[in-house]
């Protein structure tokens, strides 16, 4: 079976990914990946790659497929991750943890994250906000 995306190396290429490897400071994704394509290079198949490296079949594809569109350079490197936006800023953060430090409201004892998730909608320093969100800000805050 002929495969569409052949991994193709310069010699300067494959020193660079083999110094890589040999140095072994890179994390293990990053390692793999440049063990992935010396081996696609070399000319093995994706299932003999995949069995060598304690990988799956469809991660060798997409790394050789990445290497041939994007170059071995760009496959080594971390796409950024998708994931929502941070509903506080640091101005609203500072908001939240002034007011977690400061007087629970008359006859509480102490805040709740309810208790603060409303109040910062109610001074209209944000929107909306969940007390999850607000969970989340503290703790990593802590």
């Amino acid at each position: 079976m002929v495969k569409r995306w052949r991994v193709d190396l310069t010699e300067p290429e494959r020193t660079t990914l083999q110094a890589l490897i040999s140095k072994g400071t890179a994390s293990a994704r990053k390692l793999r990946r440049a063990r992935t394509l010396l081996l696609a290079a070399e000319g093995h198949t994706d299932a003999t790659i995949a069995q060598m490296l304690h990988s799956s079949v469809p991660t060798v594809e997409r790394t050789r497929k990445r290497c041939v569109q994007e170059g071995p350079v760009a496959v080594l490197t971390e796409r950024p991750r998708p994931g929502g936006q941070c509903k506080l800023d640091g101005g609203q953060e500072a908001h939240l943890i002034a007011l977690t430090c400061s007087a629970p409201p008359a006859g509480r004892a102490h805040w709740t994250l309810r208790l603060l998730a409303n109040e910062l909608v109610a001074l209209d320093i944000i929107e909306s906000i969940s007390y999850e969100t607000v969970r989340r800000t503290l703790k990593k805050t802590n």
